[in-house]
């Protein structure tokens, strides 16, 4: 299954903030990206009004869960590994991390991972709607400026459309360690009438899910001594309005 990303589509953002290279790659992960990344890519063409998510991954699945900005890729493989029965679609546009998730998935054989190696809004708008089951928000840039806060990721319009792709009471996972993006978050959450916070306690924030897997971003904020938050927002069922 060949699925180059060749084209773009009307959706796309007016601009994209952030890296798209880091170092130059090791020839084993050049290797890669130029062998293995064409079978699992995701692509977007110009005639595409939605996607057949279903049809990336064989054989049948029982859910489809997104990852937005998965980094080097240890979350995303360790859930899939977790989770064989369903299928994951990874978005990242740093190719040295979408080379180190085609590391992983050639050192582990994982199957159930399929990636779109560009900016996640481009490939919202034509992902089905109802086809999510969860969705990972993990570490984001925060971008702490105040001018620069319109980069967040997280926005109105990005819950829109988080909002029409998530099943009823689908979960949005969504941790940083930067306070001032949290806040930003749950204002966002709040004002949105699609989505709740569904929290009791204090250790509702503060520990992880049970099926939690570490990443490089969150062992550097233990490093600094910095408390890591974890948000688990819920996508309210569509009956309630």
């Amino acid at each position: 299954m060949s699925l180059e990303n060749t084209a773009k589509t009307p959706s796309v953002p007016p601009h994209f903030y952030g890296r798209r290279h880091g170092h130059k790659l090791r020839p084993g992960r050049q290797q890669l990206v130029e062998t293995v990344l064409p079978s699992l890519q995701v692509s977007i063409k110009e005639a595409d009004q939605t996607l057949n998510e279903d049809s990336f991954f064989k054989p049948p699945i029982k859910d489809i869960w997104l990852e937005i900005g998965f980094g080097a890729g240890e979350h995303l493989a360790a859930q899939a590994l977790n989770y064989p029965n369903i299928g994951f679609i990874g978005c990242e546009p740093f190719v040295n991390g979408v080379a180190s998730l085609l590391n992983a998935i050639e050192k582990s054989k994982i199957a159930n991972i399929r990636i779109f190696n560009d900016d996640a809004r481009i490939l919202l708008p034509v992902l089905s709607e109802n086809s999510l089951g969860r969705v990972f928000v993990l570490f984001s840039d925060p971008w702490p400026k105040k001018r620069h806060h319109r980069r967040r990721f997280i926005s109105m319009e990005v819950l829109d459309q988080l909002a029409r792709l998530m099943q009823d009471g689908a979960e949005l996972r969504f941790a940083s360690d930067h306070p001032g993006y949290i806040r930003w978050v749950l204002e966002h959450v709040r004002r949105h009438p699609d989505f709740i916070w569904p929290v009791r306690r204090r250790q509702d924030w503060l520990v992880p899910p049970v099926d939690w897997a570490p990443t490089r971003y969150e062992a550097k904020a233990g490093q600094r001594g910095v408390q890591c938050i974890y948000l688990c927002i819920r996508r309210r069922p569509r009956s309630d309005h």
